[in-house]
């Protein structure tokens, strides 16, 4: 874990760096040297904020999953939580169908990570279980008759989108999770 985890500008350059690099190319073959040198960092400085590259990995995660908390807890606030679920989906497929768009980065950085029990893959299942929580508590708020299950049915759907935008025809994809939603979730 990092020992600083202050928002200092040259720790901010680091991880914009490895956020680009690592979304774009894949964490294994970004090295510590070119993110140095991208970031414009001392190597000392580097360490200082991230004293091995899986720490920086491990910190690309949190800052990720801080992201999508974000995104999601402001999209449509205030409205019917069906109506925000399919606001996270119909997002979801926006940015899927985005000419940037690259795969998911906690499931493109998972399969570079096998052992569950590495410190990042922990991050990554933190970030699942917000994310099916999230789906669950909505869920349970409209009213759902089965919100535990339907949870990981939609964490199933959102798991098929990440790829599926990734490998296949984004208006296929779009026209698919859509009606899935609708099945899950009924009219």
């Amino acid at each position: 874990m990092s020992t600083d985890t202050r928002q200092s500008p040259a720790r901010t350059r680091v991880l914009e760096t490895a956020t680009r690099l690592f979304y774009g190319e894949g964490v294994h073959t970004v090295g510590i040297d070119r993110i140095i040198a991208e970031a414009g960092v001392a190597k000392a400085t580097f360490y200082h904020h991230f004293p091995s590259k899986d720490d920086l990995v491990r910190a690309y995660i949190v800052e990720q999953s801080t992201m999508q908390r974000g995104l999601a807890e402001g999209m449509r606030e205030g409205s019917p939580p069906r109506q925000r679920l399919e606001a996270i989906f119909a997002f979801m497929c926006d940015f899927g169908a985005g000419l940037t768009f690259r795969g998911c980065p906690f499931v493109n950085t998972a399969a570079e990570y096998p052992d569950p029990a590495h410190p990042v893959r922990k991050a990554i299942e933190a970030h699942r279980r917000w994310n099916r929580d999230l789906y669950r508590d909505l869920l349970t708020a409209a009213g759902h008759p089965d919100p535990a299950r339907t949870a990981d049915v939609l964490m199933l759907i959102r798991d098929g989108l990440v790829v599926g935008f990734d490998l296949d025809d984004p208006a296929t994809v779009k026209t698919a999770v859509e009606e899935a939603l609708l099945r899950v979730l009924g009219p």
